[in-house]
């Protein structure tokens, strides 16, 4: 599952693929101004792009299935700017539900790693929130059962004192020798 897929609708600049050679300089001469504006906010795009997923593989370090991958769109000088992408993120749950809480706050901190998470970034940091929330729960229903079951232990055993005779364990571990 992606963390963040950044729309490629937003007008926005980008740094261009491959660095400017001396030919470059000429071209930029032969364009028109609409086309210098469109490769700027490509170029502007491109940066935002990149500083985006980077903070996404920065933060979610240990569950990055794979690294950034982007969309480009071709700009009028012929350079190829991206204009989206996206990390793969693990967010399968943990063996255990106090790992699974653990996971779930590093998914959580790499979905909202970026300066301006996307939707896609929002929601999975909400799956994230309610996969933690889900773990939290399971600790208290076993946490709850694990004392319920003490205290049945625990009633058995005074009410078998205060009579003097050992009680009917079933399942549980006769203790008295």
């Amino acid at each position: 599952m992606s963390v963040s897929s950044v729309s490629s609708s937003a007008a926005y600049s980008v740094s261009p693929a491959s660095p400017r050679r001396p030919a470059a300089a000429a071209q930029d001469a032969a364009l028109s101004e609409a086309d210098q504006r469109a490769i700027t906010q490509l170029k502007q795009r491109d940066r935002e792009v990149r500083a985006h997923e980077l903070a996404h593989v920065a933060a979610g370090a240990g569950l990055v299935t794979h690294g950034a991958s982007y969309s480009y769109e071709t700009g009028p000088d012929g350079q190829r700017y991206a204009v989206g992408g996206e990390v793969g993120i693990d967010v399968s749950k943990a063996r255990t539900p106090e790992e699974t809480i653990a996971k779930a706050q590093q998914i959580q901190a790499a979905a909202l790693a970026p300066a301006d998470p996307s939707g896609p970034d929002r929601q999975i940091a909400a799956h994230a929130g309610q996969m933690a929330m889900e773990a939290r729960m399971e600790i208290a229903s076993r946490t709850s059962s694990e004392g319920a079951q003490a205290g049945k232990v625990d009633s058995a055993y005074r009410g078998v004192a205060q009579a003097g005779g050992a009680p009917d364990a079933g399942n549980q571990v006769n203790t008295y020798a």
